[in-house]
């Protein structure tokens, strides 16, 4: 459906929380290096439950190494960021959108941020005076609303890939 991109993760929990999202959802999660975490945080592995075989997780090296491998079409790439100067809401998804996520704690490096263009970075709104959200309860809010806008997978639901194309989608 969507895909989730998670750069430099730092609390395992959060990923977790995103991988158990995106197995519900039908979306692929994208992990950009470096983790703050490993994969087998015990934190990570609870709070995701056992979704891990449910949904594909691709990990890449890098910001560099991830537009290579999976090749996003620019066009339909969105940062969501504080700094966003588009509302979420008022942005018309399609399927197979990329939503790319900071770190919990700098959110996108401003170099990366800036690479896409203004109306290509959405903001959820908050009132004056706060941060940020949670990045797990950013990344809910912003996958429910791009599913939203696409009826929901047009059946209200969406099958779960197989193990087969899963481990197609694994880089190689």
């Amino acid at each position: 459906m969507f895909h989730i991109v998670l750069v430099e993760p730092e609390i395992p929990p959060n990923t977790g929380n995103v991988i158990r999202l995106a197995a519900n959802t039908g979306c692929t999660l994208h992990l950009i290096e470096p983790l703050g975490f490993s994969m087998e945080d015990r934190l990570m592995r609870r709070a995701g439950l056992d979704y891990h075989e449910y949904t594909a997780v691709l990990r890449h090296a890098g910001w560099t190494a991830f537009l290579r491998d999976a090749q996003p079409d620019p066009a339909r790439m969105f940062a969501m960021t504080t700094h966003g100067s588009q509302d979420l809401f008022d942005n018309c998804f399609l399927p197979g959108d990329w939503l790319v996520f900071g770190a919990e704690t700098r959110g996108l490096p401003p170099e990366l941020r800036e690479t896409f263009p203004p109306a290509q970075r959405l903001r959820l709104p908050m009132i004056a005076g706060q941060r940020s959200l949670n990045l797990s309860n950013a990344v809910a809010v912003s996958v429910f609303e791009a599913w939203r806008q696409n009826s929901f997978g047009a059946a209200g639901a969406v099958a779960a890939p197989s193990p087969s194309e899963l481990a197609q989608l694994q880089p190689g």
